[in-house]
C-alpha cells in the first residue's frame, strides 16, 4: 500500500512535535501529501453554560489550534512537503477515526495527557489505533518532555 496521504493529528503541545517532524519526514520520502488536523475538544464544554468567560476559552483554544497547524504547515514548508491546514469541532477521538476514510496514514503523537487525566480519559492515540481505518504509527515524544 502507498501511503500518498498522511494525516498529522496535532494539539500544539511538545507531545506531538516528535510526531509532527517524524509524519513530514516520512511524507516528504514518500512524496505524499499531508493533512495537519486540529479538533477544538467540544467535550470540555459539554457542562458549562455558554457565557462571556466560556467564549474567551474557546476563543483562546482556537488560537491555540491555529498555532499548531501553522506549525506543522511552517516545517513542512521548510522541508517542501505540501501540507494542507484543518480545524474542526467535536470529540477528537471520533473526528481522527471518522477522518481516517480519507487518509492512507494518520502518524500523531502521544498527546499531552498525563496522570488521572490519561487515566479517566484513556489515550486518544491508542482509542484512534484501535478505530482508525487505516493504519495509525504512534510517535513516542522525547522523555525530556514528559
Amino acid at each position: 500500500m502507498a501511503f500518498k496521504k498522511i494525516m498529522i493529528p496535532t494539539d500544539g503541545s511538545e507531545y506531538t512535535k516528535a510526531a509532527v517532524k517524524k509524519g513530514l519526514m516520512l511524507a516528504k520520502a514518500l512524496d505524499a501529501k499531508v493533512t495537519a488536523y486540529y479538533i477544538l475538544d467540544q467535550t470540555a464544554f459539554v457542562n458549562i453554560p455558554m457565557d462571556a468567560t466560556t467564549l474567551n476559552i474557546y476563543s483562546l483554544l482556537e488560537e491555540e489550534g491555529k498555532e499548531a497547524i501553522d506549525y506543522v504547515k511552517a516545517m513542512g514548508d521548510e522541508m517542501g512537503v505540501d501540507v494542507e491546514v484543518w480545524m474542526d469541532e467535536g470529540s477528537p477521538v471520533k473526528r481522527i477515526v471518522d477522518a481516517s476514510k480519507d487518509f492512507d496514514l494518520v502518524v500523531m503523537g502521544t498527546l499531552g495527557r498525563s496522570g488521572m487525566s490519561k487515566l479517566l480519559m484513556g489515550s486518544v492515540a491508542e482509542k484512534v489505533a484501535r478505530h482508525a481505518y487505516c493504519p495509525v504509527m504512534v510517535v513516542r515524544a522525547k522523555e525530556d518532555v514528559a
